[in-house]
């Protein structure tokens, strides 16, 4: 009995060790995370900042082209790269470094392949505009910019790569450094292209592309002579052209997870300008979404580490450490998600003030914001969930939830309190929320669920099936 007891104490120390542990790891990992994140997304809006120096018509379509092609385009590129988020996480768990290689080449050759139908499509974005009756004017402008962005299509699919294939080796110190020197890079990129060679709104464009070129290309060096990537990196293999298929069965869902939920976002600002005094709404609805969208880089960062932890230790076979990596990651979440929710209502009274002076905006800004506050902690909190199941594979599961959560539940709550009950643009974001409840409440059931065990058995099998059909 005393060597029961015993048993159970050094189990019981050992476990809190391994708890104090995952925090370490986690908070290693998702700093850096974070920082890239926010460096990656602030590209486009440092080129919007300059362009609003050209004048508000510029400034308009400038933000209609980088919405239209974070929907068609870049939306799209990143949720098939996260596929990567699984079958590289799961390879380095496994020992298996080769495949990382392999595997991240499979994907960028898919995805170089998909950016040429996308390519087509935003260089017709003015027809898109026209034929959804936007401004003729806008339509023109924004066509001009989309069609200058074409080229950083490319390396955006070939970035998103790179970075889960260092991300799934605990590798993010490069990321963040490789990020940074090409972000100060555009800032001067942009004040040359932009105000000082006369390009004006297609230097913007410009410098986008070009950017995400040096970011590839950095990335690219490192990896090929760095010793910590000779593992993994052995060189150019024509293995990657095969298996492609079983790369597409999770990269399909994995853009769906990403697109259905951004898209429903998207659709947000689009049905605020069918409400009475749509200028009003769709403005106050827009500085929402971007404070949103600015937020939310914070637990997208976190979601990049859970998937990673995930990942790595079912790949290794450590299904009890997988399990304990969620509690650790949902725990540091919610300590962030307080903090930044209690701070978004210490500063609802000001904040429209960032974007207008308009009273009749600030104001309204003012009565949005706790609606923002409870959305920002949800959206947080599905965005753990969601690296969760790219940890572990789920991104079918992840597919139906979100088209049944938006399409199904929020959708349609937003169209009846908005237009039917006339809650206006409260009645839209009540809508998002209700989605997001519905999307936290099924991935919560999933996770709960899960035999963890046996995601470690599969998470065997994809390796070592992987490996089977390429040495075949």
């Amino acid at each position: 009995m005393e060597g029961l007891e015993e048993t159970m104490i050094v189990g019981d120390k050992k476990k809190k060790w391994t708890a104090r542990e995952e925090v370490k790891k986690q908070t290693w990992l998702s700093g850096p995370l974070i920082g890239v994140t926010l460096l990656q997304f602030c590209l486009q809006i440092i080129s919007l900042m300059f362009v609003g120096h050209l004048g508000s018509l510029l400034l308009s379509s400038a933000s209609v082209a980088s919405s239209f092609a974070s929907v068609s385009g870049f939306t799209l590129l990143m949720g098939m790269a996260s596929a990567l988020e699984t079958l590289c996480g799961q390879s380095y768990g496994a020992k298996f470094y080769d495949e990382l290689g392999i595997q991240m080449q499979r994907a960028m050759i898919v995805l170089l392949i998909l950016s040429v139908p996308l390519s087509f499509i935003w260089a017709n974005t003015t027809q898109i505009l026209l034929f959804f009756r936007q401004d003729e004017s806008i339509a023109n402008h924004a066509g001009s910019y989309a069609l200058f962005m074409i080229p950083s299509l490319f390396p955006f699919g070939l970035l998103q790569c790179l970075n889960r294939f260092l991300q799934a080796q605990n590798n993010v110190i490069p990321l963040l450094f490789c990020s940074g020197i090409t972000t100060l890079l555009h800032l001067i990129l942009c004040w040359v292209l932009v105000l000082k060679s006369g390009f004006g709104l297609k230097g913007a464009a410009m410098a986008i592309s070009v950017s995400y070129w040096v970011n590839v290309i950095l990335l690219s060096c490192y990896i090929k002579f760095s010793s910590s990537c000779s593992r993994t990196w052995t060189g150019f293999s024509a293995e990657a052209l095969h298996d492609i298929p079983a790369f597409l069965k999770l990269a399909v869902p994995s853009a769906l997870m990403v697109c259905l939920e951004l898209w429903s976002f998207e659709l947000l600002v689009l049905l605020s300008g069918l409400l009475p005094n749509p200028v009003l709404e769709t403005s106050v609805l827009s500085i929402c979404l971007n404070t949103s969208m600015a937020v939310w880089m914070i637990p997208v960062g976190l979601s990049g580490t859970t998937s990673t932890r995930v990942s790595n230790e079912l790949g290794a076979g450590n299904p009890e450490m997988a399990k304990q990596a969620v509690h650790v990651a949902i725990t540091i979440f919610i300590s962030e998600g307080i903090i930044v929710s209690s701070v978004l209502l210490l500063i609802r009274n000001v904040w429209g003030y960032a974007y207008s002076d308009e009273t009749q905006v600030v104001v309204y800004v003012a009565k949005l914001m706790p609606f923002l506050a409870l959305s920002t902690f949800l959206d947080g909190f599905q965005c753990i969930l969601s690296g969760v199941a790219r940890g572990c594979g789920w991104q079918k599961i992840g597919a139906i939830v979100n088209l049944g959560s938006y399409y199904l539940v929020g959708l349609p709550s937003g169209l009846l309190l908005g237009f039917f009950f006339h809650f206006g643009g409260q009645g839209l974001w009540l809508g998002l929320i209700c989605a997001l409840i519905a999307q936290v409440l099924c991935l919560c059931l999933v996770t709960i669920r899960t035999n963890w065990y046996e995601e470690a058995k599969k998470a065997t099998n994809r390796v070592g099936c992987a490996l089977t059909q390429e040495s075949s």
